[in-house]
């Protein structure tokens, strides 16, 4: 019999024969043509007997006078023992009348299935019987931090703005993006910042901004971007500080906080950055309060020696005409008697030719094609890999193509046939010809 607490291995054989042959007449031509055939010590008969075999199961039908099934035989012996036995079943070449094939189909080692099963059923046990909810000492006392946080959070405003305790009697305040920044300060100590909640900046921020030195303090990421660009436009902040790319203000460290902020620059700076027209000039009452409130002196925007200084107003008012004099110095936000600065024609020239970077950083790493018409409107984007195939099929709406993809010879001719203008991609394969018609540009240029 078997011996289920033993067994190591498994051997499974195939078996077919030419006649109709039944189970019995397996069993005893297994039995009869191994007898004698390894020697006394695996002799089949007293394997089984001590144990050291199991039973031989045989599964085996006839159907157009010819026989077929499996065989499976449970074995306790080590790895050679058990490949012998094996062997010794592919002799046998007769069963009953008829002549037989047996093949062994494989060896299944018990041990490595009962291991197996072990390590999954480990795994639901791990999840369902355990309880997850046993705190660590760290875990216990970040959990009373946190809802001390929680506590200390007020709300401003009919929009219930999140905020620190410190917002309204601090001179100085942070504009942050969500009530997860607001408790990531909170926990470094830093009570006098502001969430905005989204990209819609509320009418109480901008009420607020206009009583406080503000600095925004957003995520590095494409959304921190967009908020900042909206706060230019509907509140009157005076720094912007920026998260390090790829990470949210939620999960800075204190030493990464201090460090953004401060790094933080200007908000001319960053109108000049994202090419902004300077705001309308403010009240001179909301002006005055503002200047009594600054407790640092701004980054300088730009140093110009002594003797420079005192050069260049002699040699504007004697070449230059007033309006070229007025845009060459830095205007003050907060006066009203001065024009608003107009951009220089180099800047808007500049702006015009490198319109296509924020589509790049956009599709950077998506594997991504961006279609554009004759006004450099996007149509439509699709996958890298169908570029080829939608440019052949095209009917000449397309003007341009910015892709996160490798610039090839083959996308290129196409282009030159379907009379694309420009061709920007990640990076230049090896090209041969370029054709004229077809502006090639790069990420990198």
């Amino acid at each position: 019999m078997q011996n289920v607490d033993t067994t190591k291995y498994v051997i499974y054989a195939d078996i077919t024969a030419d006649g109709i042959v039944e189970r019995p007449d397996v069993v005893g031509a297994i039995f009869g043509q191994t007898e004698g055939l390894l020697g006394s010590d695996l002799d089949l008969r007293d394997l089984q007997k001590t144990g050291r075999l199991g039973r031989i199961d045989v599964q085996i039908s006839s159907s157009g006078g010819k026989s077929a099934g499996t065989i499976s035989i449970p074995s306790s012996f080590d790895k050679v023992e058990t490949a012998i036995l094996a062997a010794a079943l592919e002799t046998i070449d007769r069963v009953g009348p008829c002549i037989a094939r047996i093949g062994i189909s494989k060896i299944e080692d018990v041990r490595a299935s009962k291991r197996k099963y072990v390590i999954e059923r480990a795994k639901r046990i791990l999840v369902e019987m355990f309880d997850e909810n046993i705190l660590e000492t760290e875990e216990i006392t970040e959990e009373i931090k946190q809802s001390v946080r929680i506590e200390e959070i007020t709300h401003l405003g009919k929009d219930s703005l999140p905020a620190g305790p410190n917002v309204m009697e601090s001179d100085a305040i942070l504009v942050v993006e969500g009530r997860a920044d607001v408790l990531n300060l909170l926990k470094y100590g830093i009570k006098n910042a502001v969430a905005v909640g989204g990209t819609n900046v509320p009418p109480t921020i901008a009420e607020l901004c206009s009583k406080k030195v503000v600095t925004a303090f957003t995520d590095g990421d494409r959304g921190g971007e967009l908020i900042i660009k909206e706060l230019l436009q509907v509140a009157d902040i005076d720094y912007v500080a920026r998260a390090p790319e790829g990470k949210c203000v939620e999960e800075l460290t204190q030493k990464e906080i201090v460090r953004a902020l401060r790094q933080k620059i200007p908000v001319e700076q960053v109108l000049d950055l994202y090419k902004i027209k300077s705001q309308p000039r403010r009240r001179r009452e909301v002006a005055t309060k503002r200047k009594s409130l600054i407790r640092e002196k701004p980054i300088a925007i730009r140093q110009v020696s002594p003797r420079v200084e005192g050069q260049v107003p002699r040699m504007a008012t004697r070449e230059l005409p007033p309006r070229e004099l007025v845009s060459r110095e830095v205007m003050p936000r907060d006066r009203d008697e001065e024009p608003e600065r107009e951009p220089e024609p180099i800047v808007e020239e500049q702006a015009k030719e490198e319109w296509y970077k924020q589509h790049v950083q956009e599709l950077n790493g998506t594997l991504t094609a961006r279609l554009f018409d004759r006004n450099q409107n996007p149509m439509k984007d699709i996958a890298v890999r169908d570029l080829a195939m939608e440019l052949k099929e095209a009917n000449g709406e397309i003007s341009g193509v910015i892709f996160d993809g490798v610039v090839t010879q083959r996308i290129l001719d196409i282009a030159a046939e379907k009379g694309l203008e420009y061709l920007i991609g990640a990076k230049m394969g090896n090209i041969a010809k370029s054709p004229v018609s077809v502006r090639v540009l790069t990420k990198g240029d």
